[in-house]
């Protein structure tokens, strides 16, 4: 069953049980501008959408997969952006606005924390902002998502700088930091689709010849705009940080593993180079320790020498052949 909340400029919130979706035009009357908040509607609200004489086009957005938009219908003009949601992960959600003479409508599948901020605003707006229309109430929601994000990027830029500096402390081995960038770039990427969504939905709702909205509000909307422009540069710059640190610390641990290939390589070139001596003088040894007679009188003491000196004379050549070869430089 969906969960409805209505506030007025003139009366405030107004409770659940004092209205019905079918006597709410007559509720609101007098009140001046209005604002009702559907959360999880149900098939219900979409027949009541249709008779308030929501366009067709705007309901099947609502009630299937919404993507960012803002359109002028015959009737009310229709707004989708993006906004965080209020679970314990991080995660963005369409929320649907529609603006109807004095009445504007929200509707989103989940909790959204800037809502909620839009709501203690609205109690607390000065009579002469609230003079300027539903445009300000419009003004004031979109505000209040952009401004969910400023203190949430101010984390991430602090997250980054705590990486930044265990990725270049070489004091310190720390666990888990290719983790943490990609996950901070999962989240960066999170944030930008309800930032660019706000920053598309003013660039139209400011578009000359095209203006959607009135003139008084023009000023609020193009300070929005530049907090929206803002807050893009600097998802981009935390992004791009976050790319630059993980491939400043993919190239220590390349620097690294190629320290200590080239670390194994030479101790294996050095053992190489001891096997590849000692074989051939183990071959001479077990030759000539055969219980056979040696040629030669070599089985006298003299011959024991005469085979020490031949296999000195043959470890001398090895080292000298390799020695030209370059080996043992390498």
């Amino acid at each position: 069953m969906a969960e409805l909340r209505l506030q007025t400029t003139g009366a405030g919130v107004i409770p659940n049980s004092e209205f019905t979706l079918g006597d709410l035009e007559e509720v609101i009357e007098g009140k001046g501008n209005a604002w009702l908040d559907i959360l999880k509607p149900d098939e219900e609200i979409k027949e009541w959408l249709e008779s308030l004489g929501v366009d067709e086009l705007a309901v099947e957005d609502i009630f299937g997969h919404a993507s960012d938009t803002v359109q002028r219908f015959d009737q009310h003009r229709f707004i989708v952006v993006r906004a965080r949601d209020a679970d314990n992960r991080l995660d963005t959600e369409p929320v649907a606005i529609i603006l109807h003479g004095d009445l504007m409508i929200t509707v989103r599948g989940t909790r959204i924390p800037a809502l909620d901020v839009f709501s203690r605003r609205l109690k607390t707006a000065d009579d002469d902002e609230i003079a300027i229309g539903i445009d300000f109430l419009l003004y004031e929601l979109l505000d209040s998502i952009a401004d969910d994000w400023t203190p949430i990027l101010s984390e991430y830029s602090n997250k980054l700088d705590g990486l930044e500096y265990q990725v270049f402390d070489p004091s310190n081995s720390y666990d888990g930091l290719l983790e943490g960038l990609h996950d901070l770039k999962r989240l960066l990427r999170e944030a930008s689709k309800s930032i660019e969504s706000l920053q598309s939905a003013c660039f139209r709702l400011l578009k000359p010849g095209e203006r959607l909205i009135a003139e008084s509000a023009l000023p609020f909307y193009t300070d929005l705009q530049q907090l929206a422009n803002t807050l893009v540069k600097r998802c981009s710059a935390y992004s791009a940080g976050a790319t630059s640190t993980r491939d400043t610390y993919l190239s220590h641990i390349s620097m690294d593993l190629a320290l200590s290939n080239a670390r194994l390589t030479e101790v294996m070139t050095t053992l190489t180079i001891i096997g590849a001596i000692m074989l051939p003088l183990t071959l001479i040894a077990g030759i000539f320790g055969m219980n056979t007679e040696l040629p030669a009188q070599l089985n006298e003491l003299g011959g024991f020498w005469s085979i020490m000196a031949g296999m000195i004379i043959f470890s001398v050549l090895m080292l000298a052949w390799f020695n030209k070869k370059g080996w043992l430089s390498n």
